[in-house]
């Protein structure tokens, strides 16, 4: 058996590297095997259709987050910037809880120093945001302004979160609570050149949180740490595990994007920072603590996009398009029965698919990024695999990156699926399945043959799931109804033995 095994995977290889090629079905057999056992492969290639789908319109129309995609992760987007494709906007904004790392600990009260009416209290406190990947590396001086609201009602741990998801509109936010406004840039021009020239350096947004905060009880305190602090000390409880700290002390935050365009980067860290001074052993000591918004607890990004502008791309049929954030999918319809039909009893072994792209001409600096990692999902599944928080398994869920040589965006600048037989295997033994009992199965099942290409973030070996990519991305791919060029093909090999 482990013969026959060792045999047949170099058989797929083989297949895999002379389907697209010209070499004869006769030729392919009598090159890997011997005349008693010589295996016949065959090799077709088929022409596929694809169109440009709305993100929105993917899920059904009872769905409650038709609109939208799945967007709990551990990176969050912030911003508003102008599509120079479109001339609409994008916004990205999001909603953070904080996670302890570990076991928090604030020194007892009689260490403290830093007092207000005789308690212990900050001498600071402010929040911190870590950005990277700015949407314009030519202008890092574009302001935005934000507002920094309390939440009332955390978010809730094993919910489904979506990119439709306002904590404003749900009226989870504290009215009378923390609201600060900000206004920034890319580029920190609180902090000097010197340290921003450190190898060592990560750009930063830093909002004070030290004016009077009243919590909900009414108890007012000088800043928002020292609400903190008091609350440690009257409830150590409150402070075992994030669960219990979210629902206490400190339900979160939302950074609502208000005013102004040309920002947009990467969150990729966020901590709430308390500094106070105690007496030390020794000597007085300048410390604090800092909590994080971490991927240990729940954090939603909320994407706001032009409609119009992107139902307008989709009805183009001269190419299909990728975009993101919770933008436009490409839809692939895979010619299953024309594969399988005539070779019912054969293996399909290999099944090659490329999908090339159409360079984009414009040396707009504003112009959005070519998206890096395509994931294939049969279309019915899309919604269960990210919500399952799941990895493409090469099996029935494929991912390809952008090929590209040297970075230069030249060399066959396509996303190559090596080999997808065992979807379309799979595929055609549910429909084979469906329609064997039930006549009217098709017809029920309108998506069975469709696939999806999807952006995604996805390190192939990481203990990461693979996520809907909320970074500014676009591209055209070849395709559509009206495609002015060379079809779409896929190239497969069929084999078995000869009798």
């Amino acid at each position: 058996m482990k013969k026959i095994m060792h045999y047949m995977a170099g058989v797929v290889l083989t297949a895999m590297a002379i389907s697209s090629c010209d070499e004869t079905t006769d030729q392919i057999g009598g090159s890997l095997t011997s005349d008693e056992d010589q295996l016949n492969i065959a090799s077709k290639v088929f022409n596929v259709q694809t169109r440009t789908v709305i993100a929105d319109t993917v899920f059904n129309n009872s769905d409650e987050h038709l609109g939208s995609v799945f967007t709990q992760s551990s990176t969050c987007y912030l911003g508003m910037v102008r599509d120079p494709q479109t001339q609409a906007d994008i916004k990205s904004e999001f909603a953070t809880q904080f996670h302890l790392l570990d076991i928090v600990t604030i020194p007892d009260a009689d260490k403290f120093l830093s007092l207000d009416n005789g308690l212990p209290a900050a001498d600071s406190c402010y929040l911190i945001l870590y950005v990277s990947n700015p949407f314009n590396t030519a202008d890092t001086l574009a302001s935005v302004k934000m507002t920094v609201h309390e939440l009332d009602k955390t978010l809730e741990t094993g919910l489904k979160y979506y990119s439709d998801f306002n904590p404003m509109k749900l009226g989870m936010v504290r009215t009378e609570g923390l609201n600060k406004n900000k206004m920034f840039s890319y580029r920190n021009l609180i902090d000097n050149d010197s340290l921003r020239g450190t190898s060592s350096y990560m750009n930063n947004i830093r909002v004070s949180l030290n004016e009077p905060y009243t919590d909900k009880n009414g108890v007012t305190y000088n800043n928002y740490g020292t609400y903190i602090i008091r609350q440690f000390h009257e409830h150590p409880e409150y402070f075992k595990n994030s669960y219990a700290f979210s629902r206490h002390v400190c339900p979160g935050f939302f950074f609502e994007i208000t005013d102004g365009y040309g920002f947009h980067a990467k969150v990729s860290n966020i901590g709430l920072r308390l500094n106070y001074t105690i007496q030390g052993d020794t000597s007085v000591v300048n410390t604090g603590v800092t909590l994080a918004g971490t991927r240990e607890v729940t954090q939603t990004t909320l994407i706001t996009n032009d409609k119009q502008a992107i139902k307008k791309l989709a009805e183009e049929t001269t190419h299909t398009y990728i975009k993101s954030p919770a933008g436009l999918f490409t839809e692939v319809t895979l010619p299953v029965k024309e594969i399988k039909e005539g070779h019912e009893n054969d293996s399909l072994i290999a099944a090659k698919i490329s999908f090339q792209r159409i360079n984009d001409e414009s040396s707009d600096s504003r112009m959005f990024g070519i998206p890096y990692t395509l994931l294939m999902v049969q279309e019915d599944s899309l919604k269960t695999f990210f919500e399952g928080n799941n990895v493409p398994d090469q099996a029935t869920s494929f991912y390809a990156n952008y090929n590209y040589i040297n970075s230069t965006y030249n060399g066959t600048n396509t996303y190559n699926f090596a080999n997808i037989a065992s979807l379309i295997t799979k595929v055609w033994e549910k429909y084979q399945e469906g329609i064997k009992n039930d006549a009217n199965w098709e017809q029920k099942h309108p998506n069975w043959n469709k696939v999806l290409l999807v952006p995604i973030t996805y390190e192939s070996g990481s203990s990461t799931n693979a996520q809907h990519d909320m970074s500014l991305t676009s591209t055209q791919l070849v395709g559509g109804a009206d495609n002015p060029y060379e079809p779409i093909k896929i190239n497969v090999a069929y084999a078995k033995f000869n009798k």
